[in-house]
């Protein structure tokens, strides 16, 4: 994996868990920051073509089930049988992040789901 690949998972980790962290804490502001910059980090995987996204499915094994959530909800298309073994895990508890991971998969489903179209 590229150095500048491997930094751009990182940040998108680290920014989804800063965004689950500030929406538990109230802070919308700071969670929107976060949103910002891993949606940002994922543009730039995605600029990468199948490299980049290849380099995201190491997430789908990180510690953090919001993390392993976000991967594999942008990962659908491209390694749907392992996305969805990570979100239908991550939906059989319950909470927020299970509560997302059950909507994605129910947007998948629908043919709802647009997160990474090309």
């Amino acid at each position: 994996m590229e150095v500048n690949l491997k930094q751009f998972v990182e940040e998108f980790a680290a920014n989804v868990a800063g965004q689950t962290d500030a929406i538990w804490r109230g802070d919308s502001k700071t969670g929107n920051r976060h949103a910002k910059k891993y949606l940002a980090a994922f543009d730039k995987l995605r600029a990468h073509g199948d490299a980049g996204r290849t380099a995201l499915v190491s997430l789908l094994a990180h510690p953090r089930m919001d993390v392993r959530v976000k991967a594999a909800a942008y990962l659908l298309r491209y390694r749907t049988a392992e996305a969805k073994g990570v979100l239908e895990e991550a939906a059989k508890s319950e909470g927020m992040i299970p509560f997302i991971a059950a909507q994605v998969l129910k947007n998948w489903e629908e043919g709802t789901w647009n997160l990474d179209l090309e």
